[in-house]
C-alpha cells in the first residue's frame, strides 16, 4: 500500500489510484502561476504541512517504509518521522548541482544533507554522473536507479522508415521547462533552416518567443503526455542543451519515441547515447550548429532504432521492482531485529 504526499497546485484533494494507492495533495499556496517553480517559502511550507501530515498518517496506519523523493526537503521530513527511509536523488537536491541553491548550501545545506544521506537505508541516485556529484559532498557507494519510461505512451512510428525527404530541413524537438538552465536561448540562435517545436512553460517563454522572431520555432506550451508522444513521433531529432540534468525524462521520452538525441555532456547523458545521437562537448552556438550538422547527414534510422533498443531497459517496470526489492530489504532488516 502506498501513500503519497506531494504540494498542490490551488486547494487540498485527495485522490484514489487505486485500493492500494492514494495521493494526498497538500495546499501550500502554490498556484499555477508557480508550477514550474519552487520558492523558498513553497519550501519551507511544504516541509511543515508535509511533517504534520505525515505524522498523523503514521498514528493512524502502519507505515513500514518512507521513500523520499528529493533529499531536501524530503528526506528531512522523513528522517524526522523516526522510521527506516529511502532518499532519492534527483539533481537539484545535491550540493554543486544548482546555481540558485549555492547561498543554501553556504548556509548549512550541504550539511543537512549530508546527515539524511548518512542515516537513510539507502541514498539512491538516478544517473551515475548524480552519484559522482553526490560522493563530493559524502564518500560513499551511491545505488543507481535511472528514471523510468513509459515505453507503450511513448513509441516509434509504426513504420521505422525515416520518411524525411532528401534534402528537406530536420524537425527539431524539446520537451521542458522554458528556464535558463535548459539552454533553448542557444538552441534557437543556432537554427538554421530547421523547425523547432517547443512543448512546456515556464519565466523565459517571452524572452525565447522574442528570441524567435524570424526563425521556425513553434511554442505548444504545456501538453499531456499523449500529445507530447504524438509530437515525438512527428519529429526527426530530439535536442537539449542544458547545462545540468540528472536522468532526465523529456530525453527518456524521446529515446522511447526512437528520436536520435542531441545532448549537452551532463548528468547521465553517457548512459543515454550510444550510437544514436551526438554529445555537445561544448554549450555554445556553434557547437550546436555543428552537431546539427552532422546528424541531418547520420543514418536517423539506425540511429532511431538504437533510441529504442535503450529505452527499453528503463521501463518503469524494471525500476519500480529494483525499488520493491529495497523495501523488502528493508523490511527484512526489521524482521532480523526483532
Amino acid at each position: 500500500d502506498v501513500s503519497l504526499i506531494t504540494s498542490a497546485v490551488g486547494k487540498a484533494r485527495v485522490q484514489n489510484l487505486s485500493s492500494a494507492a492514494r495521493i494526498f495533495f497538500l495546499d501550500i499556496g502554490k498556484t499555477s502561476d508557480s508550477l514550474h517553480y519552487q520558492s523558498f517559502r513553497d519550501l519551507l511550507m511544504y516541509s511543515w504541512k508535509a511533517y504534520r501530515f505525515a505524522r498523523k498518517l503514521i498514528k493512524n496506519e502502519r507505515i513500514d517504509v518512507v521513500h523520499a523523493f528529493f533529499g531536501v526537503p524530503c528526506g528531512w521530513i522523513a528522517k524526522r518521522l523516526g522510521l527506516p527511509y529511502i532518499v532519492s536523488l534527483r539533481g537539484s537536491d545535491v550540493p554543486g548541482y544548482s546555481k540558485r541553491m549555492r547561498l543554501l548550501e553556504n548556509l548549512g545545506m550541504r550539511r543537512l544533507s549530508a546527515g539524511i544521506w548518512q542515516r537513510a537505508a539507502y541514498t539512491v541516485a538516478n544517473s551515475k554522473g548524480l552519484a559522482d556529484l553526490a560522493a563530493k559532498t559524502v564518500p560513499q557507494q551511491y545505488p543507481i536507479i535511472p528514471n523510468g519510461v513509459d515505453c507503450e505512451t511513448f513509441c516509434p512510428p509504426e513504420t521505422d522508415d525515416n520518411n524525411r525527404l532528401e534534402g528537406e530541413p530536420l524537425r527539431l524537438i524539446s520537451t521542458g521547462r522554458l528556464i535558463p538552465r535548459k539552454g533553448y536561448d542557444l538552441l534557437i540562435q543556432a537554427l538554421g533552416q530547421e523547425e523547432l517545436v517547443l512543448i512546456g512553460d515556464g519565466p523565459e517563454k517571452q524572452n525565447l518567443m522574442d528570441l524567435a522572431k524570424g526563425k521556425k520555432v513553434v511554442f505548444l506550451g504545456e501538453q499531456p503526455s499523449s500529445v507530447i508522444a504524438k509530437e515525438l513521433r512527428k519529429s526527426d531529432v530530439f535536442v537539449l542543451p542544458s547545462s545540468n540534468e540528472g536522468m532526465s525524462n523529456s530525453v527518456l521520452e524521446a529515446l522511447a519515441s526512437g528520436l536520435p538525441v542531441i545532448m549537452t555532456n551532463v548528468g547521465g547523458s553517457k548512459e543515454l547515447l550510444d550510437d544514436n545521437g551526438i554529445i555537445l562537448e561544448e554549450r555554445t552556438v556553434s557547437a550546436i550548429q555543428d552537431a546539427l550538422g552532422n546528424i541531418g547527414t547520420a543514418d536517423l534510422a539506425k540511429m532511431s532504432r538504437r533510441s529504442r533498443e535503450i529505452a527499453m531497459q528503463f521501463s518503469w517496470k524494471q525500476m519500480a521492482d529494483t525499488y520493491v526489492e529495497m523495501y523488502s530489504s528493508i523490511m527484512n532488516r526489521g524482521n532480523r531485529n526483532e
